[in-house]
Order: structure tokens, then C-alpha cells, then sequence
């Protein structure tokens, strides 16, 4: 570990969770996910992952393992705001491609649809733009999460106002 770069979670913080999911189901899931909240960038650094596997008595792979099957986890820093596509048939059919687009244009990141990645933080880590399979809600599309709240029959216009209005500091709700 290199011990010139310090974990946005303490350890001290990190033993605390450890002993709060102790003997629970899933308690390493549990773990993560609580680790992953706590850090002002909602992801998980290396640094991190090596002291659960050090106070959780976990192989360092398992936890990779983990980390990397559930789609819940980040491995890389997100931003302020996390913005969700969804980008199933229904979403698609009814303009969330256009969406993406439109995105790209505002938040200067078009090289991030061109590379077929479905993960863009901007560079000032004020947004994160991922694009989902589905939400299950086909008959509300083309739909879009801003951090956690869904919005059903999104627009071009509407969302660039969302856009705008978390970019200058305002609130996170329409």
C-alpha cells in the first residue's frame, strides 16, 4: 500500500463499520456499501479495499470480486451530482440517446459517448453521467435519475435547465 496517500475513510472509521456489521448476513456487502458512503467521492480507492481485507480477514480478490460484479460500486471518484440514463428499448425509442447527447454537449464530454463507456465523471468531479440497463419503467420513458430522484418523460429541455441549475449550486429537485 502506498502509505503516502491516505484514504479519504479513516482506518479508524473503517474498523468502526467493520464492528457494526460484525456476525451479520452479508456483512462484507454491508461493509463496502457503508465504506462507499462515507467517502465524499461515493467510490472505493485501492487503500481503502486493502484495509477491509486487512481488519475483515478477507482475501484482497474477494473483495475485488465483490466490487466489480455489483454495478453499485465504484472503483474511480464520482461526482457531486450522479446523473443515470436509462438506455433499455423504451428509453432508447423515445430519445434517451438524444439525452446522452445533450449531456455531452453541456458537460463538455463527448468523448465519453464516442468511447461506448458507460461511466464520465467531469473533470471538476462535479458531475458523473452513467447509463443503465433499465429501470423498469417503460411506460414513464425516456427516463433519468439525478442523484436518486427519478424523472419520468424526460426532455432536452427540461433536463439542460436541471443541468444548469445544479451546475450553478442550486437545488437538487425540480
Amino acid at each position: 500500500m502506498n502509505t503516502s496517500v491516505m484514504p479519504a475513510v479513516s482506518e479508524q472509521q473503517i474498523l468502526e463499520i467493520i464492528n457494526r456489521f460484525q456476525g451479520k448476513p452479508g456483512a462484507l456487502l454491508g461493509i463496502l456499501e457503508t465504506v462507499q458512503e462515507s467517502n465524499p467521492h461515493k467510490y472505493l480507492p485501492e487503500e481503502t479495499l486493502q484495509l477491509i481485507a486487512k481488519h475483515t480477514g478477507t482475501p484482497l480478490s474477494r473483495i475485488y470480486s465483490l466490487t466489480t460484479f455489483y454495478s453499485f460500486f465504484n472503483l474511480q471518484p464520482q461526482g457531486e451530482h450522479i446523473i443515470l440514463v436509462c438506455r433499455g428499448t423504451a428509453c432508447h425509442t423515445r430519445g434517451s440517446r438524444v439525452l446522452l447527447e445533450d449531456l455531452s454537449c453541456l458537460l463538455d464530454c463527448s468523448a465519453f459517448l464516442e468511447s461506448g463507456e458507460n461511466t464520465f465523471t467531469t473533470k471538476d468531479k462535479k458531475f458523473t453521467i452513467k447509463t443503465v440497463a433499465c429501470f423498469g419503467q417503460c411506460a414513464l420513458a425516456p427516463v433519468v435519475s439525478i442523484d436518486g430522484v427519478i424523472y419520468s418523460r424526460m426532455t432536452s429541455a427540461r433536463l439542460k435547465g436541471i443541468i444548469e441549475k445544479l451546475a450553478k449550486g442550486g437545488k437538487k429537485h425540480e
